[in-house]
């Protein structure tokens, strides 16, 4: 009886955290997407499915569920792709002190913070003075450009941006998952002539699809609710305002630019649900019932 108390008492503010900061939130988004709810409003009016009707005829939010998947599907390709290669060539190398410090150059970036860096590629990608632009002009005569102000561009800009602030994190759940795998199955291998391309798609991919089942949900649902460098990246920049808007973005200006904080309630449902429908899918896709 003494264990459960204090399994209950190490675990009670952690369930108090999540309820408070989590559960409790999204019921009350769910409660106000029924209202006309501003907080400028002194009597806030019951809508009913009003703004739920709005949202399926918005053409505003299509387009911004259009950024939002082509975002995430092109970025969470290109970085497991990236990160994968990446672990696996660090993996490679003998020397432990090697293996270490290429993990913590590419994991560095993951802990500055990503308003701060957005800052920073912003004036690289400027037209005008931008380090990018320069580069491309000195080296290639390409002329510069005004990347986060064309459409064309925006979205591929700042997908490089995002690949180039949390590779590090993906890249150190693959180097430990490769290192998990026995080093009996590589020699086994070695003996049988395979090669080392042959040894990664026969051995290190298959017996990689645990950690690579958990990476891809983790990865979709943070790029589905990146925010900071869609807002640093694009503010007071030239262009319309929505040649790189996606959802999060919608959600924040709905609420807190036109102070409709029951419309912006309701996208962040339509959002939640997009998260979870996404997770499910890719978690029955990539079900792993194996081990080794």
């Amino acid at each position: 009886m003494k264990s459960y108390k204090f399994v209950i008492a190490v675990l009670a503010p952690v369930f108090i955290l999540i309820a408070t900061f989590q559960i409790i939130p999204i019921f009350l988004g769910l409660g106000i997407s029924f209202f006309n709810y501003s907080p400028l409003n002194e009597h806030n009016i019951f809508i009913g499915f009003s703004n739920f009707i709005k949202l399926v005829k918005d053409p505003i939010f299509y387009k911004a569920f259009g950024h939002t998947f082509y975002f995430v599907v092109v970025s969470t390709g290109m970085n497991l792709v990236l990160t994968l290669v990446i672990a696996q060539i660090i993996s490679s190398f003998r020397s432990n002190k090697l293996r270490s410090g290429f993990r913590v150059i590419f994991f560095m970036p993951c802990v500055a913070p990503l308003a701060a860096t957005g800052f920073v590629w912003k004036l690289m990608y400027d037209h005008r003075f931008g380090l990018i632009n320069i580069i491309l002009n000195r080296l290639f005569n390409i002329t510069p450009r005004a990347w986060l102000g064309e459409a064309g561009t925006v979205l591929p800009a700042i997908i490089i941006f995002s690949l180039w602030a949390d590779i590090g994190y993906n890249i150190i759940l693959f180097c430990a998952g490769i290192d998990g795998i026995p080093r009996d199955f590589f020699e086994a291998a070695v003996i049988d002539g395979a090669g080392p391309v042959a040894r990664f798609f026969r051995i290190t991919l298959p017996l990689l699809a645990r950690t690579t089942c958990f990476v891809l949900a983790m990865t979709m649902i943070f790029y589905f609710q990146s925010f900071a460098q869609f807002e640093v990246m694009q503010r007071d920049h030239g262009g319309p305002n929505d040649i790189g808007l996606v959802l999060s973005l919608l959600i924040y200006r709905t609420a807190f630019k036109f102070k409709d904080m029951g419309y912006a309630a309701t996208i962040s449902l339509g959002l939640f649900l997009m998260i979870m429908v996404f997770t499910i899918i890719s978690q029955k896709v990539n079900k792993v019932d194996w081990g080794y």
